[in-house]
């Protein structure tokens, strides 16, 4: 059911006017199939950081809404992402993580490429007309790296991950993300759709609610941006990674701007990707799009990497872990409750609070790449 053009006016308006974006936007898998070809195989997203591949061979297998895919780190050092597919007929190449020790293998039918992607043996095909090993090997996605975290990206030609991603680099600095290390993840999979995660993760309406128990109520300041990300900063003076103090949290990230020092950064890189950056420590939601109405949610943790050698790190740095999941559990309780309500034939778009700013401008976004803005 094709979105009306009525409700998407009224979306757009401005906030103190708008109302929510209609129904199908959640749940249409028409919309869903555009956005597929719009968003998520033309532009960047993330992956997994850099040091969780440190040695030539290593791999990480990913899904990703334009299939499976795999990191793999050649024996030149570079890391790659190429396609998760046997030249031959198709047969998954790799599954998990792990290292090559030297050649990708097929399980299928022993096709087996080198590190770097290139085809190196090719049973029983010395009869085949006009082949050519040189155009037969491992089919490579454009991949970039911005402070140890990785991107990938279906489309050939674009912006560069430098251009999409604006100044976020510039606004996150300070907090010297390339010095980070991830410590900790958790997988979940929630059942809905995925812009439902990133527009809950980008406002603090519902803190006080959804949260009463854990971070409790929360306000924020929006702050301009340019690229392809949006920004709200938590204001508090001490860290939101946390729940308590009962284990002293670790000190501040040294040199941190006047800016970084008031609050935690909740960021977007659109389209499917939030880095949360507190003074003490970074964590990431990665959102990968899976049906209209299903999404996977990685929740990651980083911390500046000499903190890893003190030696009570993994003491103090439990309650961090356990404030991530927490809070990413009661987020996905809520979020699977509002899909649901969102199919009732009743439902009608409703108004939109000023706290709703940002819920709304990734929303525009969207349209706006998949060509759907109206003017009134």
């Amino acid at each position: 059911m094709a979105l009306k053009s009525t409700d998407l006016s009224q979306a757009t308006r401005p906030i103190h006017q708008a109302r929510s974006m209609p129904a199908g936007f959640y749940t249409d898998p028409a919309h869903f199939a555009q956005e597929r070809e719009a968003l998520f195989l033309r532009h960047w997203f993330f992956l997994c950081r850099e040091e969780m591949l440190p040695n030539p061979g290593d791999y990480r297998t990913f899904d990703s809404p334009g299939g499976p895919i795999v990191a793999l780190r050649g024996a030149d050092g570079i890391l790659r992402v190429f396609a998760n597919y046997c030249r031959h007929r198709g047969s998954i190449l790799l599954e998990g993580q792990g290292n090559t020790g030297g050649k990708v293998m097929c399980p299928y039918h022993g096709w087996s490429y080198l590190n770097d992607g290139r085809l190196y043996g090719c049973p029983d095909m010395k009869d085949a007309e006009a082949f050519d090993r040189r155009e037969n090997g491992m089919v490579a996605l454009a991949c970039e790296i911005w402070a140890g975290f990785v991107f990938a990206r279906f489309a050939a030609d674009g912006p560069s991950l430098a251009e999409h991603l604006g100044d976020l680099p510039d606004r996150l600095a300070s907090h010297k993300p390339e010095e980070m290390r991830c410590t900790w993840t958790v997988t979940l999979e929630p059942d809905c759709n995925w812009k439902l995660i990133l527009e809950n993760a980008m406002e603090t309406y519902h803190t006080g609610i959804v949260h009463r128990d854990t971070v409790g109520a929360q306000t924020s300041r929006t702050l301009a941006t340019k690229g392809n990300w949006i920004c709200i900063q938590v204001i508090s003076g001490r860290s939101v990674a946390t729940l308590s103090d009962t284990i002293p949290p670790f000190d501040k990230i040294d040199g941190l701007d006047a800016d970084a020092r008031m609050g935690t950064y909740f960021t977007v890189a659109l389209p499917t990707m939030q880095f949360a950056v507190a003074q003490d420590c970074l964590w990431w939601l990665n959102v990968t799009p899976i049906a209209v109405g299903k999404s996977r949610l990685e929740i990651g943790g980083c911390f500046p990497a000499a903190r890893l050698d003190q030696p009570d790190f993994e003491t103090r740095a439990a309650p961090y872990y356990d404030r991530w999941e927490r809070v990413g559990r009661e987020d996905v309780g809520i979020l699977e409750k509002q899909q649901k309500a969102l199919a009732s034939a009743l439902y009608r778009p409703g108004p939109l609070s000023g706290r709703d700013d940002m819920v709304q401008a990734l929303g525009v976004w969207v349209l706006d790449q998949l060509g759907l803005l109206t003017q009134d």
